[in-house]
């Protein structure tokens, strides 16, 4: 997917709002950024957690779409949780999603969300639902 694919399939949702990047689209791994600005911040300053996991999501989204896709299949989140072990009150962060299982009729994400230097803000596991499209 390049840029301009990118762009205008995100074109009104919460990743352009969020302005939420591709960076990496592979068989086994996402990579996303999203900057830390107004946008992502709670009211003390600092990246909410919120953002984080809908960051996480559309990583683990992304992929099983990608992988599903092809045979006429759709994803949608199941479960997601999250540990936020670091604060970050601005600049880039980026997320790096990898495959844990596929099966069937759900895919199991890990995702860790780092900072410029690669130090580790927040690690999530994203369950996603294969389904057939109405």
């Amino acid at each position: 997917m390049n840029r301009a694919e990118w762009e205008e399939f995100i074109k009104g949702t919460l990743i352009e709002a969020l302005d939420i990047g591709l960076v990496e689209l592979s068989e086994s791994k996402v990579v996303l950024t999203m900057p830390v600005g107004p946008k992502t911040r709670q009211p003390m300053g600092l990246l909410h957690g919120g953002a984080s996991v809908a960051l996480a999501e559309t990583a683990a989204s992304f992929g099983s779409y990608f992988k599903v896709a092809p045979m006429g299949k759709g994803t949608v989140g199941l479960e997601i949780n999250a540990n936020h072990i670091r604060s970050k009150k601005d600049g880039i962060v980026t997320a790096i999603a990898t495959v844990l299982h596929e099966g069937r009729s759900t895919m199991v994400w890990n995702i860790e969300i780092v900072d410029e230097e690669r130090k580790l803000l927040c690690v999530s596991r994203c369950t996603m639902a294969i389904i057939d499209p109405k």
